[in-house]
């Protein structure tokens, strides 16, 4: 039973016995109180996983012969025993006692995370390097020793979460892990796998029964479903079991090397990155990291393999029991391993797809015939992906629509390459008919990397100049591409709600048939000529056209460019003076900005996006204090220089979003004034900036500010006081800065606030009491904000229509429900942690 859990003869009886008595008054909790049930079972599953990381640490510790290093958890749990009893003590409608104990288990909480983070770690560090020094042999056992105390720190970092706010979050890790952690992650199954049910039942056969079948190449022509089979079988109920968290999917597609692969699955097991010499010595760590996780079984699933990555598979062929790779792919790969060969949908299985799609239930406007419906599916050939575009495209329109698009699909063509295949998802681009915008905003989706979770929040900025549409419109176009099936659109926040205007949680993929459609009409013409340039360099070879010419002109408003990992930063001249969007995708950790950037006087949206691993290094920074017509600006995963604010006068400036950036330098090593860099900014976002302590000085001297959102920004420890100074102020997030203990007093004079988001902002333990002089205040949000007291002022936010919250903080503002009679208050779930599943 869960109470008997033997951490390690080891450990010592001492610790075993509090520990299982910690446990075991969990359960009693969970029993007797109903009203903390939830949170208990957490806590008992987050027990229950330290119990084998314990075991591992003290076990090495004593093969080291090192000294024990959980002596002071030993206190902790035993506080935390005394702690729960407590509060399982504590009646459903006690208001009075809830806060207090809730306030006592923050304190336990950062006392645990205090405590693994700065006594165990140096421990560790410490052990680690008297070893080296004395026994090299032990090399392997260090290692497993650090593992080991990483997995533990995160346990009790989740631990520690529950405990505080009654809802695993995993608050603490940075944006950047996440990311790759849940690039890593199989994703969630978004689509019914029609016609899938015989190729996952053969599948699932080859992985759990087929011991010759160590490697799978799952081969099929570009749309025919293999990422959704791929995706199903991980999520398949025997697969899931048998693999449990050691199913690895990553999307190799054609710029993939190994080294990015090894990365991805080291950070994904938030294990510290060694410093690889070569593609080889990345290898070699990820078979000792496979070893270790060993016996248990390992799936490796490499989506989207071409033929320039065939070295890769190769090379993550390791000789080991129990490990499995799938590979899904275009080719064949027939010395890789054994393959298997996805057919296109049968007739039947189309129709059921078709139907599905084009005429959904509700449907009220026009319904062809049995056999034109026939006819137009078979002109589909069976392609997944192409009867899912074009029969989303048909949903309620006319029986005139049908027929025109039958005449286009049904042309003289057998479907057997990509370019016959794009040839038919061409029509249905084509009816868009009057929406000329909206298709010229499928055509900018080829501007960004293959594979790449585009933020919404960046196709918004980009519309709306491009296109003179105000956001509202932009955004209507990304809902017409999304209902057309041109591309998905994922919310990373359950409680995300676009009535707030806000996008910062959307995110747009789009397969790569579709990406290649929208390059292939973007690349029509000469390129002097094209509306948008996207130039791709990848190692360092520069297209021809742009060697050709020394002085090349181009007429585009759009231009993308986008160089991997080992691009040198050597620019080439190009003369660009009407381009209005600029898109820099890159992957390396230093990068030179291109210096006919300076010339680019109508510049009036600028992106900059990293998508490697650490913020990178910026050159050439200076350049940018030129565009004096630029109005949005997002840099995302790059290290902002000191003169940041000392070389900028973006006088038209409206809208800045810093993205996982490290902003510290920039902020806080300025002379001039934020004000005067950005006399007419209006919207600011700072997400995952985890090196931002304090925002600078000055900073709410920016008066024209509507929208602040300060989010997922760890360190943050205050506001400044004269935040009421941003008297114009109309939406305030603050989402996720887990160490900000307080909102200053003068948040009152925010008279035209309306949106508040306090959620997860852990350590705000009591709200001010000017807080009810808000009196323009609709929406408030404060999910895990339990320990959060209510003032009394409350009672004045008359016009607060909504406040979202765990059950915890609804109990609390219940009080105050006879006050608000427009108050409605709503109970938030749970928080979407796989959402880059």
């Amino acid at each position: 039973m869960a109470g008997q859990i033997a951490v390690s003869a080891v450990a010592g009886a001492g610790f075993e016995i509090i520990f299982g008595d910690f446990l075991k008054m969990v359960l009693k909790a969970q029993k007797n109180n109903s009203q903390f049930e939830p949170s208990l079972k957490r806590l008992e599953e987050m027990l229950k996983d330290m119990a084998p990381n314990i075991k591992k640490i003290e076990s090495f510790n004593a093969e080291l012969d090192q000294p024990k290093q959980l002596e002071r958890l030993k206190g902790l749990v035993t506080k935390g025993n005394d702690l729960v009893n407590k509060c399982s003590k504590i009646q459903k409608y006690n208001y009075l006692k809830r806060p207090i104990y809730n306030k006592k288990l923050l304190k336990l909480e950062k006392d645990i995370r205090d405590h693994i983070s700065s006594v165990l770690q140096l421990q560790v560090v410490a052990d680690t390097k008297e070893i080296l020094h004395t026994q090299n042999s032990n090399l392997v056992a260090v290692k497993d020793v650090s593992f080991g105390v990483r997995q533990l720190n995160d346990q009790i970092g989740k631990l520690s979460m529950t405990l505080s706010n009654g809802s695993r979050v995993d608050s603490s890790k940075s944006y950047s892990n996440t990311i790759l952690a849940g690039v890593c992650s199989p994703p969630l199954l978004k689509v019914d796998p029609v016609g899938l049910k015989i190729p996952l039942s053969d599948l699932e056969i080859k992985l759990l029964n087929d011991e010759t079948s160590q490697h799978i190449v799952l081969s099929a022509p570009g749309g025919c479903g293999k990422t959704t089979l791929a995706t199903a079988l991980c999520q398949h109920g025997n697969v899931k079991d048998k693999f449990k968290s050691n199913i690895f999917f990553i999307n190799v597609s054609k710029l993939r090397n190994l080294l990015v692969i090894v990365k991805m699955i080291f950070q994904h097991k938030e294990i510290e990155l060694p410093d690889f010499r070569s593609e080889e010595d990345a290898a070699n760590h990820l078979e000792r990291l496979f070893r270790q996780i060993g016996p248990d079984p390992i799936l490796l699933v490499l989506d989207d393999v071409w033929p320039v990555s065939k070295y890769i598979l190769d090379k993550l062929k390791f000789r080991m029991e129990n490990y499995k790779i799938l590979v899904t792919s275009r080719y064949e790969f027939q010395s890789f391993g054994s393959t298997y060969k996805l057919e296109t949908l049968n007739l039947a299985d189309a129709m059921t797809l078709f139907q599905k799609l084009a005429l959904p239930l509700d449907q009220q406007s026009y319904a062809p015939d049995q056999k034109r419906l026939e006819e137009m599916v078979k002109c589909c050939r069976g392609f997944p992906l192409v009867i899912s575009v074009v029969g989303k495209s048909l949903c309620r329109k006319s029986a005139a629509e049908w027929r025109k698009r039958f005449r286009e699909c049904s042309k003289p063509a057998s479907i057997l390459y990509d370019n016959e295949i794009l040839d038919c998802l061409q029509s249905s681009v084509e009816a868009f008919n009057d929406n000329v915008v909206a298709k010229e905003c499928f055509m900018d989706l080829g501007s960004f990397p293959e594979d790449q979770r585009i933020p919404a929040t960046t196709l918004i900025d980009m519309w709306a100049e491009l296109y003179n549409l105000d956001e509202d419109d932009a955004i209507a176009n990304l809902h017409e591409l999304s209902d057309r099936n041109l591309i998905e659109v994922v919310v990373t926040r359950k409680d995300a709600n676009e009535d707030d205007g806000s996008y910062n949680e959307h995110f747009v993929t789009q397969h790569d048939l579709l990406r290649e459609l929208a390059i292939r009409e973007s690349n029509s013409g000469k390129i002097e000529h094209r509306k948008r340039v996207l130039l791709e360099i990848i190692e360092n070879k520069i297209p021809e056209w742009l060697m050709e010419q020394d002085q090349l002109s181009i007429r585009a408003k759009l231009l993308s460019i986008s160089t991997d990992e080992t691009f040198s930063s050597s620019w080439s001249t190009m003369q660009a003076p009407e381009v209005e969007v600029l898109l820099l995708n890159f992957q390396t950790e230093k990068y030179s900005l291109p210096e006919f950037i300076e010339r680019m006087n109508k510049l009036k949206v600028l992106v900059l996006h990293n998508y490697g691993f650490v913020p990178a290094e910026l050159s050439n920074f200076p350049l940018l204090g030129s565009l004096s017509n630029l109005k949005r600006i997002r840099l995302e995963k790059v290290s902002i220089p000191s003169l940041f604010l000392t070389s900028m006068k973006w006088r038209k400036l409206e809208k800045m979003s810093l993205v996982m950036c490290n902003i510290h330098q920039a902020f806080n090593k300025s002379t001039n004034k934020i004000s005067d860099a950005f006399p007419k900014l209006v919207d600011l976002t700072i997400d995952y900036c985890n090196d931002l302590e304090e925002l600078p000085t000055g900073f709410c001297d920016l008066v024209l500010l509507r929208k602040l959102s300060i989010t997922n920004c760890h360190k943050l420890l205050a506001l400044p006081e004269d935040m009421g100074n941003l008297l114009d102020l109309e939406v305030l997030r603050l989402n996720s800065c887990i160490e900000l203990t307080e909102l200053p007093g003068t948040i009152g004079r925010l008279h035209k606030l309306q949106i508040l988001d306090l959620s997860e902002c852990l350590s705000v333990t009591e709200l001010p009491e000017q807080i009810g002089q808000l009196d323009d205040l609709r929406k408030l949000y404060m999910i895990e904000c339990s320990s959060c007291e209510l003032p009394s002022s409350v009672a004045n936010l008359v016009h607060l229509k909504e406040v979202i919250g765990d059950q915890e903080t609804a109990m609390s503002w219940n009080r105050f429900k006879p006050c608000l009679p427009s108050l409605t208050i709503k109970v938030h779930k749970e928080n979407n942690l796989n959402w880059l599943g």
